[in-house]
Protein backbone atom coordinates (compact mmCIF):
# COMPACT_ATOMS: atom_id res chain seq x y z
CA UNK A 1 0.00 0.00 0.00
CA UNK A 2 2.79 2.43 0.87
CA UNK A 3 4.89 1.32 -2.08
CA UNK A 4 2.11 2.28 -4.51
CA UNK A 5 1.96 5.77 -3.01
CA UNK A 6 5.73 6.08 -3.32
CA UNK A 7 5.65 5.02 -6.98
CA UNK A 8 3.04 7.68 -7.78
CA UNK A 9 5.10 10.32 -6.01
CA UNK A 10 8.20 9.43 -8.03
CA UNK A 11 6.25 9.70 -11.28
CA UNK A 12 4.73 13.01 -10.23
CA UNK A 13 8.08 14.45 -9.33
CA UNK A 14 9.36 13.75 -12.82
CA UNK A 15 12.46 11.88 -11.69
CA UNK A 16 15.21 11.55 -14.28
CA UNK A 17 15.33 8.20 -16.01
CA UNK A 18 11.63 7.46 -15.40
CA UNK A 19 9.72 7.24 -18.67
CA UNK A 20 6.68 9.49 -18.79
CA UNK A 21 3.86 9.34 -21.30
CA UNK A 22 2.86 12.59 -22.98
CA UNK A 23 -0.37 14.09 -21.72
CA UNK A 24 -3.29 13.99 -24.16
CA UNK A 25 -4.14 17.40 -25.59
CA UNK A 26 -7.64 18.53 -24.78
CA UNK A 27 -9.74 20.83 -26.97
CA UNK A 28 -9.99 23.39 -24.24
CA UNK A 29 -6.80 24.95 -22.94
CA UNK A 30 -5.89 23.26 -19.67
CA UNK A 31 -2.99 23.86 -17.31
CA UNK A 32 -0.03 21.64 -18.20
CA UNK A 33 0.75 20.43 -14.67
CA UNK A 34 -2.63 18.84 -13.83
CA UNK A 35 -2.85 17.11 -17.20
CA UNK A 36 0.63 15.62 -16.77
CA UNK A 37 -0.14 14.44 -13.26
CA UNK A 38 -3.32 12.56 -14.13
CA UNK A 39 -1.99 10.71 -17.16
CA UNK A 40 0.89 8.78 -15.50
CA UNK A 41 -1.15 7.98 -12.37
CA UNK A 42 -3.62 5.82 -14.26
CA UNK A 43 -1.09 3.25 -15.56
CA UNK A 44 0.83 3.13 -12.24
CA UNK A 45 -2.22 2.27 -10.12
CA UNK A 46 -2.90 -1.17 -11.68
CA UNK A 47 0.80 -2.12 -11.42
CA UNK A 48 0.89 -1.16 -7.75
CA UNK A 49 -2.34 -3.03 -7.07
CA UNK A 50 -0.92 -6.16 -8.74
CA UNK A 51 2.23 -5.95 -6.57
CA UNK A 52 0.12 -5.60 -3.41
CA UNK A 53 -2.00 -8.61 -4.42
CA UNK A 54 1.13 -10.73 -4.88
CA UNK A 55 2.47 -9.69 -1.45
CA UNK A 56 -0.79 -10.70 0.29
CA UNK A 57 -0.77 -14.29 -1.04
CA UNK A 58 0.43 -16.84 1.56
CA UNK A 59 3.40 -18.99 0.55
CA UNK A 60 2.48 -22.32 -0.98
CA UNK A 61 3.39 -25.21 1.35
CA UNK A 62 3.23 -28.82 0.10
CA UNK A 63 0.70 -31.01 1.90
CA UNK A 64 3.26 -33.63 2.96
CA UNK A 65 5.87 -31.15 4.26
CA UNK A 66 7.98 -32.24 7.23
CA UNK A 67 10.64 -30.14 8.97
CA UNK A 68 14.14 -31.63 8.98
CA UNK A 69 16.25 -30.03 11.76
CA UNK A 70 19.52 -31.51 10.38
CA UNK A 71 21.23 -31.39 13.77
CA UNK A 72 20.02 -27.90 14.73
CA UNK A 73 18.21 -27.30 18.00
CA UNK A 74 14.48 -26.59 18.18
CA UNK A 75 14.15 -22.79 18.45
CA UNK A 76 11.01 -23.12 20.56
CA UNK A 77 12.55 -25.22 23.36
CA UNK A 78 13.75 -23.52 26.53
CA UNK A 79 17.55 -23.28 26.57
CA UNK A 80 17.68 -23.54 30.35
CA UNK A 81 15.95 -26.92 30.32
CA UNK A 82 13.43 -28.17 32.81
CA UNK A 83 15.86 -28.06 35.74
CA UNK A 84 14.76 -31.43 37.07
CA UNK A 85 17.98 -33.39 36.50
CA UNK A 86 21.35 -31.72 37.08
CA UNK A 87 23.29 -34.75 35.75
CA UNK A 88 21.59 -36.72 32.98
CA UNK A 89 21.47 -40.45 33.73
CA UNK A 90 22.22 -41.50 30.15
CA UNK A 91 25.80 -40.18 30.29
CA UNK A 92 26.67 -41.83 33.61
CA UNK A 93 28.23 -45.21 33.99
CA UNK A 94 27.45 -47.81 36.61
CA UNK A 95 28.92 -47.60 40.09
CA UNK A 96 31.75 -45.23 41.06
CA UNK A 97 32.74 -44.71 37.39
CA UNK A 98 29.54 -42.71 36.90
CA UNK A 99 30.01 -40.45 39.95
CA UNK A 100 31.96 -37.22 40.18
CA UNK A 101 34.34 -36.28 42.99
CA UNK A 102 31.72 -33.95 44.45
CA UNK A 103 29.10 -36.74 44.48
CA UNK A 104 30.95 -39.19 46.74
CA UNK A 105 31.63 -39.18 50.46
CA UNK A 106 33.99 -41.55 52.30
CA UNK A 107 32.24 -43.85 54.79
CA UNK A 108 35.12 -46.08 55.80
CA UNK A 109 38.67 -47.32 55.17
CA UNK A 110 39.52 -51.01 55.52
CA UNK A 111 42.64 -53.17 55.30
CA UNK A 112 42.61 -55.94 52.71
CA UNK A 113 45.23 -58.44 51.50
CA UNK A 114 46.36 -56.06 48.75
CA UNK A 115 46.32 -52.88 50.87
CA UNK A 116 43.82 -50.28 51.94
CA UNK A 117 40.38 -50.07 50.32
CA UNK A 118 37.65 -47.52 50.94
CA UNK A 119 33.88 -47.54 51.19
CA UNK A 120 32.28 -44.53 49.49
CA UNK A 121 28.65 -43.48 49.36
CA UNK A 122 27.19 -42.05 46.16
CA UNK A 123 24.28 -39.70 45.53
CA UNK A 124 21.97 -42.74 45.26
CA UNK A 125 22.76 -43.56 48.96
CA UNK A 126 24.42 -46.83 47.95
CA UNK A 127 27.83 -47.82 49.28
CA UNK A 128 30.62 -48.89 46.92
CA UNK A 129 34.08 -50.38 47.51
CA UNK A 130 36.91 -48.56 45.70
CA UNK A 131 40.60 -49.35 45.24
CA UNK A 132 43.58 -47.17 44.31
CA UNK A 133 43.51 -46.61 40.53
CA UNK A 134 39.71 -46.88 40.18
CA UNK A 135 38.20 -44.33 37.80
CA UNK A 136 35.54 -41.76 38.61
CA UNK A 137 33.57 -39.63 36.12
CA UNK A 138 35.98 -36.68 36.49
CA UNK A 139 39.12 -38.25 37.96
CA UNK A 140 40.72 -41.32 39.47
CA UNK A 141 41.64 -42.51 42.97
CA UNK A 142 45.35 -41.87 43.44
CA UNK A 143 45.78 -43.37 46.89
CA UNK A 144 43.93 -44.45 50.02
CA UNK A 145 45.25 -43.72 53.53
CA UNK A 146 43.81 -44.12 57.04
CA UNK A 147 42.23 -40.66 56.94
CA UNK A 148 40.47 -41.01 53.55
CA UNK A 149 41.08 -40.76 49.80
CA UNK A 150 43.42 -38.76 47.60
CA UNK A 151 41.76 -38.23 44.22
CA UNK A 152 43.35 -36.80 41.09
CA UNK A 153 40.57 -34.72 39.52
CA UNK A 154 40.57 -33.49 35.91
CA UNK A 155 39.93 -29.72 35.80
CA UNK A 156 37.33 -28.87 33.19
CA UNK A 157 38.09 -25.14 32.87
CA UNK A 158 39.45 -23.89 29.52
CA UNK A 159 40.98 -20.80 31.16
CA UNK A 160 42.86 -22.76 33.81
CA UNK A 161 46.55 -23.51 33.32
CA UNK A 162 46.31 -26.50 35.68
CA UNK A 163 44.57 -29.48 34.05
CA UNK A 164 44.59 -31.80 37.12
CA UNK A 165 44.43 -31.24 40.86
CA UNK A 166 44.57 -33.39 43.97
CA UNK A 167 41.43 -33.52 46.08
CA UNK A 168 41.44 -35.06 49.55
CA UNK A 169 38.20 -36.71 50.65
CA UNK A 170 38.37 -37.46 54.36
CA UNK A 171 36.26 -39.82 56.43
CA UNK A 172 32.98 -38.27 57.42
CA UNK A 173 33.95 -38.11 61.11
CA UNK A 174 37.17 -36.25 60.25
CA UNK A 175 35.35 -33.80 57.93
CA UNK A 176 32.85 -32.84 60.65
CA UNK A 177 35.54 -32.11 63.24
CA UNK A 178 37.41 -29.58 61.05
Amino acid sequence: MHAAGFAIFVLLAGAPGVPQTPAPQAAAPAPAAPAASTAPAAPAAPAAAAGAAQAEKPPVVPENYTYDPAGRRDPFLNLLGSGTDAHPESKKGEGPAGMTVADISVRGVMQSKSGLIAMVQGPDNKTYIVHPGDKLADGSIKSINAQGLVIEQAVNDPLSVVKQREVRKLLRGLEDSK
